[in-house]
């Protein structure tokens, strides 16, 4: 056995030059992958803040129609996607894919398009995380804590557990999803069985609730319900037939929260029937589902949702974090980042290097809204209103553009191949799901300031949004770099352990 004489040895950290680069196979199957990848989409987190959330700002009663149609463009979507993650196993996933489509400079810029969004998506979720777990201390407790404090906690203890193995935290992950979708099925069938005066509506699928200049904002919300089925691929390498599993788990994500989210929403719309909801929304905000669940369920099952409240957000939490450290360890292993981020755990597989850079960035950004935060007992209403809403919406604009540059890429992908008789009916789908998924792009920016609750002229308009704006750039500036100082190195980006296994070889060979 050789060791790698350029790296210092140190303690949990793998230094050999072979194994360490490449994440531990075989460690997932169907059941694991798909609890990883829904745990992201936090279920009760998207029905009780989101969904309200849409419907207040929107004045849309027809987001579960919104759901059915965003449902069918992520399924177009997903038929390329899919079908590139047989040809493609790298836990940089979309960077790794658009890197095999449009080049190794445009995948520099698509891999830290990823890292600042998913990094903004996971950060963002301890702005509520730590205002909802605030609430029950004073309700359940009689205590006053800021929000800032279990913020940091969480992000101490999702650091921790990202040096574990992923099955274990595919457990954990397990066993707070299926409780928590559990209760909002609960939910929705009490509500259709005690519907509001105007009873089983149906009022809320009628094309005509969509019309109007809102539409496509309201895309915008709704979309962010979805991230997570697309991180399938990220855990590719560590699934033993991954253009078997991560295909399946894809298609049953993106379908199962389609239909979730979509009855979700509608049976929102029953419990206080359709001409009530977005009015009941403006006045309830994000205690709508609570409030409904109080009066037909009573204030035990109201307390159980808060709670699971909590654990839903703490495995989105989880989820995002373990997709955050596999984009670190695959920039690192290809030059993108240094390469301390390309090694991984020798105790546990897992790339802790990138797992401390992402616990790192969330602790530095809950301290500094901590710091900036007015009263010195925490305003409660400022992590909402801006570590959430702000990093959530920087996170899904990056996600959407990294979603349509991924759909071009498909099609580029497979001409090159001359497959694209064999291929035909996936690159047309990969078109239509890229043109729709551009058009929510522009919008996403365009609107910006009502995504935010800003004003028209308020500078955040083009600030937050320029953060993905700067990340691209500023990838596509290391490509062009690279590609310069270091041709080969440059030709790797998005061969990711396919890179390692030919170097082996001809080590072997030699």
């Amino acid at each position: 056995m050789t060791t790698d004489s350029s790296s210092t040895s140190r303690p949990g950290i793998s230094t050999f030059k072979g194994e360490d680069r490449a994440l531990r196979a075989g460690r997932l199957g169907t059941g694991g992958l798909l609890l990883s990848v829904l745990a992201a989409t936090a279920p009760l987190m998207v029905v009780a803040g989101v969904m309200p959330t849409t419907f207040a700002v929107m004045g849309i009663v027809g987001q579960p129609l919104l759901f059915v149609v965003l449902g069918v463009v992520l399924v177009l979507f997903s038929v390329g996607y899919a079908e590139m993650s047989r040809h493609v196993h790298n836990a940089g996933a979309f960077y790794a894919y658009i890197s095999r489509g449009l080049g190794g400079t445009a995948g520099a810029s698509a891999a830290l398009v990823a890292l600042v969004a998913y990094n903004a998506l996971q950060v963002g979720i301890y702005g509520i995380f730590g205002f909802e777990v605030s609430g029950l201390f004073a309700t359940y407790a009689d205590l006053s804590v800021a929000w800032w404090i279990p913020a940091l906690v969480a992000a101490l203890v999702v650091g921790a557990l990202g040096w574990l193995k992923i099955d274990v935290n595919a457990r954990v992950l397990g066993v707070l999803l299926i409780i928590e979708v559990a209760l909002v099925v609960i939910f929705d069938i009490a509500a259709v069985a005690d519907p509001a005066a105007e009873g089983l509506s149906l009022h809320a699928f009628n094309p005509d609730t969509l019309s109007g200049a809102g539409v496509a904002t309201a895309l915008c919300f709704c979309i962010a319900a979805f991230t997570g089925f697309e991180q399938a691929p990220v855990y590719a390498e560590e699934t033993s037939r991954p253009h078997i599993l991560v295909p399946r788990v894809m298609f049953l994500a993106v379908s199962g929260v389609a239909v979730f989210f979509a009855l979700s929403s509608w049976a929102l719309t029953v419990a206080t029937g359709p001409s009530a909801i977005v009015a009941e929304s403006q006045k309830q905000s994000a205690g709508l589902l609570f409030g409904l669940t109080e009066s037909r369920l009573g204030g035990t099952f109201t307390d159980v949702l808060h709670f699971l409240f909590v654990t839903g957000m703490f495995a989105a939490l989880l989820s995002f974090h373990n997709v955050v450290a596999r984009y670190a360890f695959a920039m690192g292993r290809e030059g993108l980042l240094p390469a301390a981020f390309g090694r991984t755990n020798s105790a546990s597989g897992a790339p802790a290097t990138g797992s401390l850079l992402q616990t790192v960035v969330s602790v530095v950004v809950v301290a500094v809204f901590a710091i900036a935060d007015d009263k010195p007992t925490g305003d409660p209403t400022e992590p909402v209103l801006h570590l959430f809403t702000w990093f959530g919406n920087i996170g899904s604009l990056g996600v959407i553009v990294l979603m349509a540059a991924a759909s071009a890429s498909v099609i580029v992908f497979f001409v090159r191949r001359g497959a694209v008789a064999a291929q035909a009916w996936r690159l047309v789908t990969s078109a239509l799901a890229g043109i729709a998924l551009l058009v929510i792009a522009v919008y996403t920016v365009k609107d910006f300031d009502v995504l935010v609750g800003a004003g028209p002229d308020s500078s955040l308009s083009w600030v937050l949004p320029g953060i993905i704006g700067l990340a691209l750039l500023v990838g596509l500036a290391q490509g062009l770099l690279l590609k310069a100082r270091n041709p080969e190195a440059h030709a790797r980006i998005g061969l990711g352990n396919e890179a390692f296994q030919l170097e082996k070889a001809a080590e072997e060979t030699s």
